[in-house]
């Protein structure tokens, strides 16, 4: 790799991973600010304040930003998620300084006009809209917030109707002085990069950033329970899940093969059992997300009423006997499905701008393919199985949204896995 890191004076982190053969670069500004970090009034916040950037600066309209970039053949992007927020532009080599100008513009120098911000509101206010209209979105924010129960990490990103309709300038520009500080964000930047020009450009564009530490997130804890949102509906659509562990565990490599093994390809057997050779499910997956100090892990299905009886202990029994009898074929399967899925990134731009600047921010570093490789390749069979037994003994989570009359609580789920 080609990965160069410079720190500045203020704390701010420029990381660059030149690609040979690209005429493009793909950077972006991450900054360690996400739902999580937002006290009971500011739910929703980190959100806003995202879509808030594109909306108008000292030096430039909202339609002065969009015409910057697209003239430029660019395009400027942001998403926020549990623990950050992210601000990316995609441009050719020869205007990554009007890229990373507009991007300090945006975050430095935001104007948050008030005809700006109602028109903003009524847009995530039917974002939020969409989601409730969106079964498999829904059931996921009622996952998590059964997991955490009253936790920042456990609430939805865009909030509720009611705290979005009471934000105002003032709460969003105090969220900004809090969070968006020099040592809670990192530049990174990938494709045809010139490191030293980028250093130069966020040293001079990103100084206004201020330098002292931004406030801390609150810290997890796992609960497990249930949510369930009644609705009529084709399907049922339900998540299962279970305390996982955070991206820097030792236990996190393991507990993602795990997953993979048991519900990541058409190979799995969730997608075996379930779908191919019962016909009881269209969508069938499991997952596990990793955080700053805590995870999750589970399975989603979504399935015709009639078949929820069956599906529930179908899916159960395939989980609970891959933490007692996982094989050595599946775990490869499983391994080698992660190593393309982390070597694809390696391939392309944008997604390796995101991956060295989250590494950045999660571990202080970047880390190297082959080293990521040799902790995939050294782990056991034993060791994989493990980490699956080890998340089945917490507390189960149950979410479920749609005819769920037959989906199973918690304590059920608990009793089926300790037959098995």
């Amino acid at each position: 790799m080609s990965v160069e890191i410079t720190t500045l004076p203020s704390g701010l982190r420029i990381v660059t991973d030149r690609m040979d053969n690209l005429e493009t670069v793909s950077l972006g500004v991450w900054v360690a600010a996400g739902s999580r970090h937002e006290r009971p009034r500011e739910r929703g916040l980190s959100h806003l304040l995202e879509h808030m950037a594109f909306k108008g600066t000292r030096r430039r309209s909202a339609r002065d930003i969009a015409e910057e970039i697209e003239t430029a053949g660019g395009d400027l992007n942001a998403a926020t998620s549990v623990e950050q927020t992210a601000y990316y532009a995609h441009v050719l080599a020869g205007d990554t300084r009007l890229a990373l100008d507009i991007l300090a513009d945006i975050l430095t120098e935001s104007t948050f006009d008030a005809q700006e911000l109602a028109r903003e509101k009524r847009v995530i206010l039917q974002e939020i809209g969409a989601v409730q209209d969106t079964p498999d979105d829904l059931v996921f924010d009622l996952f998590s917030a059964a997991a955490f129960p009253e936790q920042p990490i456990g609430l939805p990103i865009l909030g509720t109707p009611e705290h979005v309709r009471a934000f105002d300038r003032g709460m969003i520009a105090a969220y900004l002085d809090s969070h968006y500080r020099s040592g809670a964000t990192t530049i990174g930047a990938a494709g045809a990069v010139d490191h030293a020009e980028i250093v130069d450009a966020a040293a001079a564009t990103f100084a206004n950033l201020p330098d002292q530490s931004a406030r801390s997130m609150v810290p997890a804890r796992y609960l497990g329970g249930e949510k369930r949102a009644k609705r009529r509906l084709e399907q049922a659509h339900v998540v299962i899940g279970f305390e996982g562990v955070a991206y820097t565990d030792p236990a996190h490599y393991a507990l993602h093969i795990f997953a993979n093994a048991l519900g990541g390809g058409m190979s799995s057997r969730l997608f075996q059992e379930v779908r191919e050779k019962r016909g009881l499910a269209y969508a069938i997956n499991a997952f596990h997300w990793g955080y700053t100090d805590t995870g999750l892990f589970g399975f989603y299905a979504a399935t015709a009423q009639q078949h929820v009886a069956e599906l529930m202990p179908v899916a159960l029994d395939c989980v609970a006997a891959a933490a007692h009898d996982l094989g050595e074929a599946e775990v490869q399967r499983a391994k080698a499905q992660m190593k393309v899925s982390i070597l694809t990134a390696l391939e392309s731009p944008t997604a390796r701008a995101e991956q060295i600047a989250r590494q950045i921010l999660a571990f202080g570093r970047v880390l190297t393919w082959e080293e990521i490789v040799e902790k995939i390749d050294c782990l056991s069979v034993a060791a994989i199985r493990a980490a699956g037994a080890a998340a089945l003994r917490s507390p189960p989570t149950v979410a479920a949204v749609g005819p769920i009359a037959k989906v199973y609580s918690p304590d059920r789920v608990g009793e089926r896995l300790g037959s098995m």
